[in-house]
């Protein structure tokens, strides 16, 4: 079983690793920073240094933080992460960005709950706190970066000029790389937390395990979102997406610091709205917005109802004491 875990982390990571190539390096590819191929090479080893050595506080946020007592067995935690791995591929294979974050954390709870262990409601609000904070804080920064961008001369998109052009491509190619180690620190935790929680690996072992994953999830299956947040999600010019771009690094940086974690494209649609105001048009397409939207909403939705459910079979068929840690 703890074999089994161990695959299903880094399949988990794997998946992840190929759904957030539009949110870390979408805009620059958009823009002409970057090639497809380029921009996935340069993802997937700093997602990988990301994950083995900035994780740490947030993979104990996730395996230790969520859960009174013991919380689940290593049986437990392979339901909650198949849940988020297959609602994570799902969405990938649809090509719609979700939360992979709210999807684990609300897979816990219905684990939990399903099993008769005690839920830390308290750091459950906080993150949800958080979840609801950091795309807000990302619309004022995005705004106020991209009025100052428009003020550095040989920075800003002045009337009849190429709005793909300007100095910015090598700084859009560099936040983007930022985005990258910030995603991975971000998010391995969703994958890797159950190992340290139910101490089958330390943080740094584990960390680096699943940047493995999500570097090879870059690299083989990393196209198809990247190509969607580049050409179907937004239009914007170069100091809009670089503005937003940093703002998504930064605000996601500063969570993962306090062993939080937050959305990556939750920060990222904010921060584009927020450049979207600095110019008074919209850059984020309100059709795809909504699509997106919504698998905001049914991804948590599915994952508290799926481990749940699956939880609850599993007492049925082998006892409480088969999912709960004693």
């Amino acid at each position: 079983m703890t074999a089994l875990l161990v695959v299903v982390a880094v399949g988990f990571a794997y998946s992840m690793g190929a759904h957030y190539t539009g949110a870390c390096m979408g805009m620059p590819h958009a823009l002409g920073a970057v090639s497809v191929r380029r921009a996935l090479l340069v993802m997937a080893p700093l997602a990988l240094l990301g994950a083995a050595l900035a994780s740490h506080g947030v993979e104990r946020t996730v395996g230790e933080g969520l859960l009174e007592g013991r919380g689940l067995t290593v049986l437990g935690m392979v339901i909650v992460l198949a849940v988020a791995f297959g609602l994570t591929s799902l969405f990938t294979w649809r090509r719609l960005p979700t939360s992979t974050i709210q999807i684990l954390v609300f897979s816990v709870v219905g684990a939990g709950e399903a099993a008769g262990v005690s839920v830390r409601w308290a750091h459950v609000a906080t993150l949800a706190v958080l979840w609801v904070l950091a795309p807000l804080v990302a619309v004022g920064l995005g705004f106020v970066l991209t009025r100052l961008a428009d003020h550095v001369p040989g920075v800003r998109v002045t009337p009849g000029t190429d709005p793909t052009g300007g100095g910015l491509g090598m700084g859009l190619l560099a936040v983007g790389a930022v985005a990258s180690f910030t995603m991975g620190a971000n998010d391995v935790a969703n994958a890797t937390g159950s190992l340290v929680g139910t101490h089958v690996l330390g943080p740094l072992a584990a960390g680096t395990l699943g940047g493995l994953g999500l570097a090879a999830g870059v690299l083989t299956w990393g196209r198809p979102l990247l190509t969607r947040i580049a050409f179907e999600v937004v239009e914007v010019d170069r100091p809009m997406a670089t503005a937003a771009q940093l703002v998504q690094a930064l605000v996601v940086l500063i969570a993962v610091a306090n062993g939080y974690f937050t959305s990556m494209n939750q920060a990222l649609v904010g921060a584009m709205a927020g450049a979207g105001l600095a110019r008074g048009r919209a850059t984020v397409r309100s059709s795809t917005l909504a699509a997106i939207a919504r698998g905001w909403v049914v991804g948590p939705g599915a994952g508290v109802t799926l481990a749940f459910a699956l939880t609850r079979l599993a007492v049925a068929l082998g006892g409480a004491h088969a999912v709960a840690a004693p």
